[in-house]
């Protein structure tokens, strides 16, 4: 009968090899080499700057979004880098079109890995001058386009019984910021969703990695829809989304994205701006309310507004664009978001260097 000491040590080593299996085990899935990435809304801002990234990690990417001149450009960026790329026009917001994209990625590539769910919009203003349609709208590509693209990968995923899912949602979708109503209404019920399935797909193999933005130096805001005071709602917006102080680079964001689903994260939170936010709620949901009533209050009203919603690449102010908003415009300018059938207003392209098409 071996003696106690020697059973402690049994049990020490096996543990010890059991560890170093799992390290092992971990290492190799965390190798995102030949890996199919699809990532919806792909062909601008933190979609295309993901799709750098992963491609830099020696993945196959396939990209998707509404615009086919803007899904060429980036195509075409992504494969002067040096990627096994491939664009789809989708519009995930229908659940047939997300079907056909699942289908046409899988017969180009074999299958999916990764689905990123990325695609949205983002409308801008004060409750006054939404509507219906607006949260309806805002539900359909940033709520559901999600959804839908989940359901058709799924089926894959389960026979396989492997698959990392991503889903970017918002700060906005824990902590409602005022004038973005319907944008953080999507972003809630994003976020719940990816938590929810996270728990149930777990038995499959399948991770599901909740992505909490807050502001990053993407571009975006030249894409935004403004309603009300629009010019107004565009100046403050965009000048948020400008500097280090208020916003993370997009590509810091992408590689922190990438990472998390390499290992399989359940939660990532981008920007300290974001934390910060998210803690001072949990700990002070009450001062935290009245404090946002205060933000609503120094925001733009909506006397004197108009319902017509306009994008941001067709505004231009004293302030922005202008030294102020400079990152953000090389931003706007590095990762496509002046592509396709919308051009830039006159004052806003000179004000940027851009010539209008």
């Amino acid at each position: 009968m071996p003696k106690p000491r020697g059973r402690r040590g049994a049990m020490l080593a096996a543990a010890t090899l059991a560890y170093l299996a799992w390290r092992a085990w971990r290492r190799r899935d965390a190798d995102l080499a030949g890996r199919v990435v699809l990532i919806t809304g792909g062909s601008r801002g933190l979609g295309l700057v993901m799709a750098r990234e992963f491609a830099r990690h020696g993945c196959r990417v396939a990209i998707c979004a509404r615009d086919p001149q803007e899904l060429e450009r980036a195509r075409a960026d992504l494969e002067a880098r040096g990627a096994d790329a491939a664009a789809f026009t989708c519009d995930v917001a229908r659940e047939n079109d997300a079907r056909d994209l699942v289908a046409r990625v899988t017969e180009r590539f074999g299958g999916i890995d990764i689905l990123v769910n990325n695609a949205g919009i983002i409308q801008v203003g004060p409750l006054r001058w939404m509507t219906l349609a607006d949260f309806e709208r805002e539900m359909a590509v940033n709520f559901w386009g999600g959804v839908h693209a989940t359901l058709a990968v799924l089926p894959q995923m389960r026979h396989r019984r492997a698959g990392r899912i991503v889903n970017i949602t918002s700060i906005g979708g824990e902590v409602a910021i005022p004038h973005l109503l319907p944008y953080s209404c999507s972003k809630a019920a994003a976020v719940a969703f990816s938590e929810g399935t996270r728990a149930e797909l777990a038995r499959y193999g399948i991770s599901v990695t909740t992505v909490v933005p807050g502001l990053m130096r993407t571009g975006s805001p030249v894409n935004a829809f403004f309603k009300g005071s629009a010019a107004a709602e565009f100046t403050w917006f965009s000048l948020g989304d400008a500097t280090p102080l208020t916003a993370m680079s997009a590509e810091r964001a992408a590689r922190r994205i990438v990472r998390a689903a390499r290992h399989r994260e359940a939660e990532v939170t981008l920007s300290w701006q974001a934390r910060a936010l998210r803690l001072v709620r949990a700990l002070a949901p009450g001062a935290t309310a009245d404090a946002l009533a205060v933000v609503n209050r120094i925001l733009p009203g909506p006397e004197g507004g108009r319902p017509e919603a306009r994008r941001g690449m067709q505004l231009a102010t004293r302030l922005s664009p202008s030294p102020l908003t400079i990152l953000m415009n090389r931003a706007a300018r590095r990762n496509n978001e002046f592509g396709g059938a919308a051009r830039p207003a006159r004052a806003h392209a000179r004000k940027i260097g851009l010539e209008e098409a």
